[in-house]
């Protein structure tokens, strides 16, 4: 899977679809002409785009227009996957050993709500929930502390701080 998709236009990731799926069989399995197709690989709003409004445009406007992740959701577990919430930016110069301490600090607490729960050799409905909940908040917190680290948040930006070089 490409790692840019975010950074995508609609038509631009659908003209990338078409290379690897039929554009033809698109069409037949959609009940829709082979035109419409080819249109939503094309741009759209300009002069010179003849694009159609696609099906993904559209589901940003849903979630424009709703505000609800709800249609995020569904649609990542219609793909077999599922939604997170990128987490608020974290600001730049941060420590790291607090930021990787916090990390492994949620880790612990997940193990933590797995080991209560199983505890009696069961898990009840409403310890796998709350089991869930503390899985979606680590998984965001570990995307906050990588999107960090690719944002050079963790680097020593000349305040002293002597580190080994990495290959």
């Amino acid at each position: 899977m490409d790692a840019n998709v975010g950074a995508m236009e609609s038509h631009e990731l659908l003209k990338e679809v078409l290379k690897r799926t039929s554009a033809k069989q698109i069409a037949g399995e959609m009940g829709l002409s082979l035109s419409l197709i080819y249109k939503w690989a094309e741009p759209t709003g300009d002069s010179s785009g003849s694009g159609a409004s696609n099906p993904l445009d559209r589901i940003d406007q849903l979630l424009r227009a709703t505000r609800d992740e709800r249609i995020a959701q569904w649609v990542c577990e219609r793909s077999g996957g599922f939604f997170i919430r990128n987490p608020p930016a974290r600001p730049s110069n941060q420590a790291l050993v607090p930021a990787t301490n916090e990390i492994v600090n949620d880790f612990a607490q997940l193990l933590g709500a797995i080991a209560t729960a199983s505890a009696d050799q069961q898990v009840t409905v409403a310890e796998a929930k709350a089991i869930r909940a503390r899985w979606e908040e680590l998984k965001s917190a570990t995307e906050g502390f990588v999107q960090s680290a690719e944002k050079g948040a963790f680097r020593d930006h000349g305040n002293g701080g002597a580190k080994s070089a990495k290959p």
